[in-house]
């Protein structure tokens, strides 16, 4: 089982014990690995269901150097064309 699996189950686990129902906005808050909202509702919807959460592998993307400079890239042109906007506008 993942370190993300055990860490949402341990928090809805410990809301159970509070007897307050678990949310997405709780699940969250108390969560020390940030996760995107459409896991966290996925996970919860599985328990609320089946009573188990699934199981959750972070996904790390690995990107190239090329990869990496293209985003940057590409960074810097949209920053740069909306500096020019707000200079025009004022």
């Amino acid at each position: 089982m993942s370190t993300i699996t055990q860490e949402i189950e341990q928090v809805i686990a410990s809301l159970v014990a509070e007897n307050k129902q678990p949310s997405t906005a709780l699940i969250k808050a108390r969560l020390t690995t940030p996760l995107p909202i459409p896991i966290i509702i996925k996970a919860l919807q599985a328990w609320q269901k089946n009573a188990k959460v699934p199981h959750i592998e972070k996904q790390q993307q690995v990107l190239t150097t090329e990869q990496r400079l293209e985003q940057l890239e590409q960074q810097v042109l949209t920053l740069s064309t909306r500096l020019a906007r707000l200079e025009a506008d004022r």
